[in-house]
């Protein structure tokens, strides 16, 4: 229990209003979202400018493992070292990856290098930033907060694809129009960056590393409250080793990974993969409108799911894994039909439904966790998407479209009997403190 007469400070961040602190938190993340978003993207895109497919394909394979390896690695550091520190490491790394590719980008091992550096960093972003979320944001707003600041993904990506097709039509060549994305891509990195500078430290993870003070400091700059605290925290978010974790919630972790596969893969599939497939129906000429209408799609999704996201988490994942496997065969219907108005405008609506399973499992891998492994875990369900994302690479390139249309749908399926289970098994989460989650 917490004090007489004193709340315990994980009352006060969870309580609190929403603050400039907040808005700053908020901001800085939505910034980095919007250069992953752009960077992700740009990593296709330059590839199968300036590379024959087979080529960038295989390049972009080793970004996708790269992307995992990040997830886990950057992840346990963000749990030792923490979520402000490791975000400053990251923007880092991706800064690196996209110098080397506007210094070398014509040569093969620069272009492997570069954008393999960058997926490593934007890997590792995924466990401090959800973790901050989840640790920073007033309950009743943690929902709305994840789901709204990771949605600036999709928007880069929107934003770099309208460019990527804008720079088609006054570029004289692919060279010039890679240039051109990767000056795009850095301009971004370099303001996302300035922004990074005030993000603020989690008090949570302070007071689980014994840096009581500094916690302290950062409650009250972040709530505004200036009353005394117990600076404890609750006996049921006590220190829990990953292996511990990893056995507790066996279930947890089983779900999530299922609906991480399915979400990822039918994303990448639906948005990225599918018009490069062999007999896709509509050519290559649609593969930068597949892009950007996909992201369209995904960007809106997020705005559509604020009412419902933080009132139950158990029906926003329910609901958006039933919509994506019913637009999902919609989506093959109408590439069949080679109708490709009504071809784009279910993949819009699919890309709404695959941007609230990302919202609902981004949210719940934030916060079913103890603080001490929260960004360990969220790594490392992170690394299950470059993983089955470079899985999905090599096997489009044999894969036709018709199989790989199929397979999202098959993806889909997978994912709503996981949320299924979840509506029967698990624990709504919506508008709880985290700790009484664990």
């Amino acid at each position: 229990m917490a004090e007489a007469g004193r709340p315990r400070f994980t009352d006060v961040l969870d309580r609190s209003p929403w603050t400039r602190a907040h808005t700053v938190m908020f901001t800085v993340i939505s910034a980095n979202y919007i250069l992953d978003g752009i960077m992700f993207a740009v990593a296709p895109l330059l590839l199968y400018l300036v590379k024959p497919p087979d080529v960038a394909a295989a390049i972009f394979a080793v970004n996708l493992l790269a992307e995992a390896a990040g997830a886990v690695l950057l992840g346990m550091l963000a749990d030792r070292y923490g979520r402000r520190t490791l975000f400053a490491l990251c923007l880092g790394l991706e800064v690196a990856g996209l110098a080397i590719l506007v210094a070398a980008y014509k040569s093969t091992a620069a272009l492997l290098v570069g954008t393999s550096l960058m997926t490593f960093g934007i890997g590792g972003e995924f466990g401090p930033a959800y973790s901050a979320i989840a640790e920073l944001t007033p309950a009743k707003h943690r929902g709305k907060a994840l789901m709204l600041a990771t949605n600036f993904w999709n928007i880069g990506s929107a934003v770099i694809a309208a460019l990527s097709i804008y720079y088609s039509k006054i570029a004289s060549s692919p060279v010039e129009q890679a240039r051109y994305l990767l000056l795009s891509a850095l301009g971004t990195a370099i303001v996302a960056g300035f922004a990074r500078l005030s993000m603020p430290e989690s008090p949570r993870w302070l007071v689980a590393r014994g840096r009581v003070r500094e916690a302290e400091e950062w409650v009250r700059r972040i709530t505004g409250y200036t009353g005394p605290m117990d600076m404890s925290l609750p006996p049921e978010a006590g220190a829990v080793s990953l292996r511990e974790a990893l056995s507790r919630y066996k279930f947890r972790l089983a779900v999530l990974a299922t609906i991480t596969i399915a979400q990822y893969a039918t994303y990448d599939m639906a948005a990225y993969y599918l018009p490069y497939a062999k007999g896709f129906a509509f050519g290559e000429s649609a593969v930068g409108w597949v892009v950007l209408i996909a992201n369209i799609g995904a960007s809106s999704g997020a705005f559509l799911l604020l009412p419902l996201i933080d009132r139950s988490r158990i029906v926003s994942t329910l609901s958006s894994f039933a919509g994506g496997l019913a637009t999902a065969a919609a989506l093959w219907a109408a590439h069949d039909a080679h109708v490709l108005s009504a071809f784009y405008a279910v993949l819009l609506v699919n890309m709404i439904f695959s941007e609230w399973a990302w919202a609902s499992l981004s949210v719940l891998q934030s916060e079913l966790f103890p603080t001490g492994v929260r960004a360990s875990v969220v790594g490392l369900l992170t690394s299950l998407q470059g993983i089955v994302g470079a899985a999905a690479v090599y096997v489009s390139i044999v894969m036709s479209a018709d199989v790989m249309l199929a397979t999202i749908v098959g993806l889909w399926a997978a994912g709503l009997a996981a949320a299924l289970a979840w509506r029967v098994r698990g624990i709504e989460s919506a508008s709880k403190s985290v700790e009484s989650l664990v």
